[in-house]
């Protein structure tokens, strides 16, 4: 698992990767490998021209988790998906793609189309990631407008990136709800810190879906598949 960005997303991923893996003892579970480097550099101030390129880090280490013995990559980071295409034009192994995992995990929860909401930071909205993978799929996807993303949303990422975890639910949940409002049968969680601070706080009404879950998931029927 590629991680460290940020790095409690990536100890959360680990926790859910354990926690959703049916097992009776030790021997049943997923053998993974953690590279943590919260040193790549920042994804969004890159996109603005404002940073650093983070693709060789990126490359980095994805050869580092080959040659510890990996045989698939997952990425708990959502922005970090625009850059899918470069990475596995030069990795050597499957990457599995967190939109996909995404939309299989609304199929299995009864929501194979129709209006959905969408989280994310500014850059992952703006790149499209998820608006055009689950569109060409059959959903409709509404995001925050932009006043909640600079009042709301971007504060309570960097709120659960600097560890201030509780302070981030009720921006997050007010988003969620004003999405259910406009008729969202499900709210995506398109940012590893989005289901973090929300289960600070008591469940929402309207279903969401967690990223880090259904990335989760993925690499558990990944494991099957294979083993």
């Amino acid at each position: 698992m590629l991680g460290g960005m940020g790095p409690l997303a990536s100890a959360h991923f680990m926790l859910r990767l354990t926690l959703l893996t049916p097992a009776e003892r030790d021997q049943d579970h997923v053998p993974a490998i953690l590279w943590s480097d919260p040193r790549i550099p920042d994804r969004i101030a890159s996109l603005r021209g404002e940073g650093p390129d983070p693709l060789p880090w990126l490359l980095r280490a994805i050869d580092g988790l080959k040659q510890a013995g990996c045989g698939a990559v997952v990425i708990p980071c959502n922005t970090v998906h625009g850059w899918f295409d470069r990475l596995t034009e030069s990795a050597s192994l499957p990457i599995l793609h967190i939109v996909d995992a995404t939309a299989e995990d609304l199929r299995r929860t009864g929501i194979s189309g129709g209006r959905i909401g969408l989280i994310g930071t500014d850059a992952t909205l703006a790149m499209r990631l998820f608006q055009d993978r689950l569109g060409q799929q059959g959903w409709d996807i509404i995001e925050p407008d932009q006043t909640q993303m600079q009042r709301l949303v971007t504060p309570a990422i960097a709120a659960v990136k600097a560890n201030r975890v509780t302070e981030a639910y009720a921006p997050f949940a007010e988003v969620v709800n004003s999405l259910a409002a406009r008729g969202a049968a499900a709210v995506v969680l398109g940012c590893t810190e989005i289901p973090i601070a929300l289960q600070a706080g008591p469940p929402l009404d309207v279903p969401v879906i967690d990223t880090i879950d259904a990335l989760a998931r993925a690499a558990i029927g990944w494991v099957r598949g294979v083993g």
